[in-house]
């Protein structure tokens, strides 16, 4: 496993971590003081706003989980990766696709993200 898929499954744990001070501890060690993330529903500018957003995903989908639906393809300081969301051991209800740019201190920058399944009412 290279750097950029361990960032990758790290960045995915993130969006798994339920406990508030954990999650802001893996928040603090993977992204760049001032990170975007961003995708069609949601623009977060910087890691208190990163927390809030993956807070409410959380609470949006209690009981899910993110997983990772593929290889990560990366190049340079970008990589692109296919995720789904949905019940453990479950299909995925939500399936997206995020580009993440490194920093230039190696931590996460900006990460663009794509909704390519969403269940309706969502």
């Amino acid at each position: 496993m290279n750097s950029m898929d361990q960032l990758v499954a790290s960045y995915l744990a993130t969006w798994n971590e339920t406990d508030p001070v954990a999650r802001r501890a893996a928040i603090e060690e993977i992204w760049a003081e001032g990170g975007v993330y961003t995708d069609p529903m949601a623009v977060a500018e910087g890691r208190d706003a990163i927390d809030a957003t993956i807070a409410a995903v959380q609470g949006q989908f209690p009981g899910f989980v993110f997983t990772l639906a593929g290889p990560v393809d990366a190049h340079h300081d970008i990589a692109r990766f296919t995720w789904g969301l949905g019940p453990a051991g479950g299909e995925a209800l939500v399936v997206g696709f995020d580009v993440a740019v490194l920093a230039e201190d190696g931590r996460i920058g900006r990460v663009h993200g794509f909704l390519d399944k969403v269940p309706a009412g969502v």
